[in-house]
């Protein structure tokens, strides 16, 4: 999970941390801005991460993890909120005809899906840290958004435009860099415990210039959402969603190497 990147930022997002989840807390009697301080103090490092998440989505997750905490919801029923939100997004991509309210629905659903995304971890480790079951369906839930998400693109240009059939190439090959990128940060993940080195729940804290924000801003998945707002301008979506996946494809060519490097220091 180092660096950035849409599927690895959906998931530097959603990660709960490793502690064993303790019993059902009740309604939250501190109050709204108790909560949100409180969140504040226990946020993760900002390493890595591009800037509409590390200055939007975590902001927007913490208040949506306050919220929860209030109401005595649990982090997998935020989680399934989430799902919900993205899944309708994805949905009106394939089954709706391109149109801007279109357009603004599915940005405004993917957006709403991954600040509840950050809220799911944030509101576990606020009740005291994630378990391996909900740990589980978060990444499942981002698998699935990961791939879901250019195939309805696919989908809908196919169904819905006259576009040049090579158009449709371009969603195929975002999703598979999207697809190789989520289980690259799962597989170093798992190495790196299983040889003893820190996992990114364990690594430090430290925080990171604006400058690296900045430049990972192409990369975020805040930013591919928010592009969605241009769907029902074919002839205009198409090339910014491109240039995305093309951004998108070059921090994979680089991160590939820094990430066989660092799995090639680990203790044998």
């Amino acid at each position: 999970m180092d660096g950035s990147g849409n599927a690895l930022a959906e998931v530097e997002e959603a990660w709960p941390g490793t502690a064993a989840a303790p019993a059902p807390r009740p309604a939250d009697p501190e109050g709204l801005r108790a909560t949100l301080q409180r969140l504040s103090a226990a946020q993760k490092g900002s390493a890595g991460a591009p800037l509409y998440s590390r200055f939007v989505n975590r902001p927007l997750g913490r208040f949506f993890a306050a919220l929860a905490f209030g109401a005595g919801l649990t982090p997998n029923a935020v989680t399934a909120v989430s799902a919900a939100f993205t899944a309708t997004g994805i949905a009106l991509l394939a089954l709706v005809p391109p149109s801007v309210p279109m357009g603004l629905t599915v940005a405004a659903c993917l957006v709403l899906g991954y600040g509840l995304d950050a809220a799911d971890g944030q509101l576990a480790r606020l009740r005291g840290g994630g378990s391996p079951a909900g740990e589980w369906l978060d990444h499942m839930v981002d698998a699935a958004k990961v791939a879901g998400l250019h195939l309805a693109v696919a989908i809908g240009l196919y169904r819905f435009t006259d576009v040049d059939p090579a158009v449709l190439l371009i969603p195929l090959g975002f999703c598979f860099v999207d697809v190789v990128i989520f289980f690259a940060m799962m597989l170093n993940e798992a190495l790196r415990a299983q040889h003893g080195a820190a996992t990114r729940a364990q690594g430090p804290t430290q925080q990171v210039g604006i400058a690296r924000s900045v430049l990972a801003l192409p990369t975020d998945y805040g930013v591919l959402a928010l592009a969605f707002v241009l769907f029902g301008a074919t002839s205009v979506f198409v090339p910014v969603y491109a240039a995305l996946g093309l951004a998108e494809g070059l921090f994979l060519a680089l991160a590939l190497v820094k990430w066989f490097r660092e799995m090639d220091r680990l203790p044998r």
